[in-house]
């Protein structure tokens, strides 16, 4: 599988241009066709690497905004997606596309709802939080 690790300061930086604009709190503008979101800075990344049934390894980092809202930043398909965190009956669920990345403690699952609908099997399962 052709893998390309992007540096998580790298991601940081794209996903913090993306997210800090000069907009009061709470304020939404539109700015063409691109809306802007006001004071959603993102604090204190933390990236944790988990090891799946597979045997593949994925860097996983989190990001928490000034606002309560959550992100991951997911490797999929060779390429680093952003996650939104969503409601969830337990552990955190992180939607980005049709792609869901479901954690809940030390372990998480990566499902594709275009693999089979929302009853899908995980395309990645049983990943753990490798401890350093």
């Amino acid at each position: 599988m052709n893998q390309r690790f992007v540096p998580a300061a790298a991601v940081l930086a794209a996903v913090s241009i993306a997210l800090s604009v000069a907009l009061p709190t709470g304020a939404v503008a539109a700015t063409g066709s691109t809306p802007r979101f006001g004071d959603l800075r993102t604090e204190k990344p933390r990236t944790q690497k988990y090891t799946c049934a597979t045997g593949r390894i994925l860097r996983v980092t989190y990001l928490s905004a000034s606002n309560g809202q959550s992100f991951a930043v997911v490797p999929v398909n060779g390429r680093d997606m952003l996650f939104v965190s969503t409601i969830s009956g337990s552990g955190v669920r992180y939607q980005a596309g049709s792609y869901t990345w479901w954690t809940k403690g030390p372990r998480a699952d990566l499902y594709d709802s275009m693999q089979g609908g929302p009853d899908a099997p995980p395309i990645l399962s049983d990943c753990v939080t490798i401890v350093r």
